[in-house]
């Protein structure tokens, strides 16, 4: 519903601001601003005409000038994008966050006590808490680190976990990103560009920093060094300028002062990776991976991979180099374990989930699966180990020949797929031409796990720029925005 006549909806720049049943970040009801939001808008309101779209003009200069891409894969017109950016920060109060934060700490201690466990004891599997064939059908489960210490029981060190907003205002986890999750460089990017446009709105909330993320970072790895290195040498290993999160890849390194490396800058000799350097050979003892497990190493691994380093993982496993993200961790967030998030959390830590999982149904159960089938045009189905928005079915949004079409893939694998109801989660407040309008939006915090845990205040915001998609990943038209944490 559009607000009615004589109301701040009659305003130029919000007359296409439309309110429903989805939470709104801005808005609590008709006429009713979220107190919290009230400068931002006073602020953006006050401002003369055009001035907006020049500030917008002047943050797309700021992020090309900066090379901040994206790349998408299979399209004809070109793969290299800048990344899609919102002016209107998406706004967090403190107490908002607390939960958050909480939450998250406790779900990723959580997962790595899992991890620990299934690769070691089992204990969790032996007492069918979790399925022993659901963890051991999961394509990202390692055999080869049965048994394997893993430094300081670290498995995940950098964590990226998506949340939603439901309705009435809860978040809830959508899923976890264990492997190698992306997207801080632009959090990062997106808060120095909004300081340098807004910095008088931006001093006058208070919003809480997250500059201080390449250095924690940092602190956590080095914190996860093999023993008797205090002086570790750290690098970061990419895939190479042609991977779609290279910009980030390099971006971090510059950052944290470490060396960008690829599979070829490494050796392994005598079990102890090397990395070539116009002086020499140099000792590596924490390597910071964007590479998946299938690439890093053609001995242990795919034996046709040219991105990893030959003879690494009998490095690892020596104990003479520690990797973040441990290898294995992929199993953590296969989308048919995360239905199993809560049973872990109460299982090892004793507590019920601060945050909570969205309503998920598994294939592999054939009354779940009955009951998906009959009602896919209802559903997201989603395949147990893809991203970036890929291998989904989005019912509502669906032709019967595409739910046909899944509905026989889930006969032939039920595995590889779950589902859950489509959920209209929460929008907020972009910037369209020279109006605001409402955009779905999800929020990735970034969870750091050494010898602490280390949430910076914040995260990246995505946002469905499409109007009416649930879709928020850029590489399907989505992009995103400043997330601000209040102080308060």
């Amino acid at each position: 519903m559009n607000a009615s006549k004589g109301s701040q909806f009659d305003i130029p720049e919000l007359r296409n601001y439309l309110l429903d049943h989805a939470y709104d970040e801005m808005f609590a009801g008709r006429d009713e601003l979220h107190p919290h939001y009230e400068p931002l808008l006073k602020n953006f309101l006050s401002l003369p005409p055009g001035e907006l779209r020049r500030r917008k003009q002047s943050a797309d200069v700021s992020f090309l000038n900066q090379g901040i891409t994206f790349t998408v894969y299979g399209r004809d017109e070109g793969t290299e994008r800048i990344f899609p950016y919102d002016l209107v920060p998406r706004i967090i109060t403190g107490s908002e966050w607390s939960v958050i934060e909480r939450g998250l700490t406790q779900r990723i201690t959580a997962l790595n006590l899992f991890l620990r466990d299934i690769y070691n004891e089992g204990r969790i599997l032996s007492d069918g808490i979790v399925p022993r064939e659901v963890v051991y059908s999961c394509k990202q489960f390692r055999r080869q680190m049965r048994g394997l210490q893993v430094p300081r029981n670290v498995y995940i060190a950098v964590v990226g976990s998506d949340l939603i907003r439901l309705e009435n205002g809860e978040f809830v986890v959508l899923e976890d990103n264990l492997r190698v999750p992306s997207g801080v460089s632009y959090m990062l990017t997106n808060r120095r560009v909004m300081k340098r446009i807004f910095p008088i709105l931006f001093r006058k909330c208070e919003v809480r920093p997250i500059e201080h993320y390449t250095q924690a970072l940092l602190g956590t790895l080095r914190s996860l060094a093999p023993e008797g290195r205090p002086e570790p040498n750290i690098v970061l290993l990419t895939p190479g300028v042609f991977n779609s999160a290279y910009f980030e890849h390099a971006y971090l390194a510059r950052q944290m002062g470490i060396e960008l490396v690829e599979g070829r800058d490494l050796v392994v000799h005598d079990n102890v990776v090397y990395m070539r350097t116009t002086s020499g050979l140099r000792r590596v003892d924490v390597i910071y991976r964007r590479v998946d497990d299938d690439f890093i190493d053609p001995l242990a691994f795919r034996s046709d991979s040219m991105l990893g380093v030959a003879g690494l993982f009998n490095a690892y496993r020596a104990g003479n180099v520690t990797l973040s993200n441990a290898f294995g961790t992929g199993v953590a967030d296969d989308k048919a374990i995360y239905a199993y998030v809560p049973q872990i959390i109460r299982y090892y830590l004793s507590e019920e989930p601060i945050l909570k999982n969205v309503e998920t149904f598994l294939m592999t159960d054939a009354k779940q699966r009955r009951h998906v089938l009959q009602n896919l045009d209802k559903m997201v189905v989603k395949a147990v180990g893809e991203s970036g928005g890929y291998g989904m079915l989005i019912g509502p949004h669906s032709t019967a020949e595409q739910r046909a079409d899944f509905a026989q893939r889930i006969q032939a694998n039920p595995r590889n797929y779950i589902a859950q109801p489509t959920i209209t989660f929460s929008r907020a407040p972009c910037l369209v031409d020279d109006r605001l309008e409402p955009r779905h939006v999800d929020l990735r915090p970034y969870i750091l796990f050494g010898d602490k845990v280390t949430i910076v205040p914040g995260g990246l915001t995505r946002v469905a720029l499409r109007e009416g998609s649930l879709v928020v990943n850029s590489s399907q038209g989505g992009g995103s925005k400043d997330t601000w944490v209040l102080s308060e």
